[in-house]
Formats: structure tokens, C-alpha cells, sequence
């Protein structure tokens, strides 16, 4: 894939998703199915995907972070999302990739998920 990256002052290098795909919202939709198990809202909404990466040929690259590097699931999130992607038609492969820089903070979730947890 090829990596187009943008600097933000102060920030990490952070590939953009690739929204213009025709398989973007569907992906995003497939993410949106995985939940993190200790907070009732997807881990689309809460922020924990950085990235959808998806090229010509249809393969998916997701970068992802955790709400803590202590997470109980972390070794098993990256394949429910991988699970959940490859079940999208079109899709050729998915790659998940997790990542703790920048790390999560609660000004990542969407107004869905602070309004879901009471937050707004």
C-alpha cells in the first residue's frame, strides 16, 4: 500500500483513511460491529481506529490503539476486527495493525458514544 503520511505539529505520523474507497463506509460499518467488552459503545465510535487504509485491490489496512495498553482483550481485538472485515464483500484481505502513539484519550470518541456513556 502505498503510505501518503501528513505531520501534525506535535503529533505522529498518522496515515489518513482512505475515504473515497467504495468499500470505506462498508468497512467502517464491519468496525462499527466490535465492542469493546468493558465499555457498551463500538470501537469505531470510542475512537480506537486511527486509520482505514484500502487500495486499488481491495486489501484493508486498520490501525487501531486500545483505551489501555493494559487492555484484557489486547491480544484479541485486532482479530475480531480482522474477523469483522474480512466478512465484507469485496474485500480481498485485511491487515490489522495496533499501534499506542498517539494514545487513546476520551476526546477520540464520537458525540454518539459520549452521549451513549452519559458524557454530553
Amino acid at each position: 500500500m502505498t503510505e501518503v503520511q501528513h505531520q501534525i505539529e506535535g503529533a505522529p505520523l498518522i496515515v489518513p483513511s482512505t475515504t473515497d474507497h467504495p468499500l470505506y463506509d462498508s468497512v467502517v460499518e464491519a468496525c462499527r460491529t466490535v465492542f469493546d467488552p468493558e465499555i457498551p459503545v463500538n470501537i469505531y465510535d470510542l475512537g480506537l481506529v486511527y486509520t482505514v487504509e484500502i487500495n486499488d485491490q481491495s486489501d484493508v489496512r486498520i490501525v487501531m490503539t486500545l483505551t489501555a495498553p493494559g487492555c484484557p482483550v489486547a491480544g484479541e481485538m485486532p482479530g475480531w476486527v480482522s474477523d469483522a472485515v474480512d466478512a465484507v464483500p469485496g474485500v480481498r484481505t485485511v491487515e490489522v495493525q495496533m499501534t499506542f502513539d498517539p494514545p487513546w484519550g476520551m476526546n477520540m470518541m464520537s458525540d454518539e458514544a459520549r452521549l451513549e456513556l452519559g458524557f454530553m
